[in-house]
């Protein structure tokens, strides 16, 4: 039986929002639009993409697992997502005010859950086999992180495009 340090993931999911929030703050709103290829996120897409996976993702499925395993989960469809739902057209500000929103109501509900919680409770995904509560739980917060460094990479590039004809060589390699 696996264990999960819920006070810990808690603690990630608080700070997490916080350094979105944080490393945001670097770019403009308008310059947190600015992508460096069309098929990549601007800032403010990933901000969205992290706000739709707060409200129609994680805490959604994890609360489904932990309250009927055998519910089948709500359809997700992310292809194409960011251009059907104008992620690029939105406001910043306004994005992350709602995504602290609502990272707050899902550390609520969270920090809710009886010490009891079995997190070894297994929803059976039709694709990927079984998908623990656990893992929901672990994958969130690791979510965090990956957007934190695609947010990063995007204020790397932005440096470069900020100045163009002069190289970014000297901060060092990414």
């Amino acid at each position: 039986m696996s264990r999960v340090d819920v006070a810990a993931i808690i603690g990630r999911l608080e700070r997490g929002a916080a350094a979105v929030q944080a490393l945001c703050a670097v770019a403009s709103a308008q310059r947190a639009r600015w992508k460096p290829a069309p098929e990549h996120w601007s800032i403010l897409e990933v901000c969205c993409h992290l706000l739709d996976e707060e409200r129609e993702d994680f805490r959604v499925r994890l609360r489904s697992t932990l309250e009927d395993s055998a519910r089948p989960w709500p359809a997700l469809d992310l292809v194409g997502v960011a251009e059907k739902r104008k992620y690029n057209e939105r406001d910043l500000a306004a994005t992350l005010d709602e995504f602290v929103r609502e990272r707050r109501a899902s550390i609520a509900w969270l920090r809710s859950l009886a010490e009891s919680t079995d997190f070894n409770t297994a929803y059976q995904h039709p694709k990927f086999g079984p998908i623990y509560a656990g893992d929901l739980l672990a994958s969130w917060a690791a979510h965090d992180a990956l957007h934190l460094r695609q947010i990063a990479k995007r204020l790397h590039g932005m440096a470069a495009d900020d100045a163009p004809g002069f190289a970014i060589a000297y901060a060092g390699e990414w």
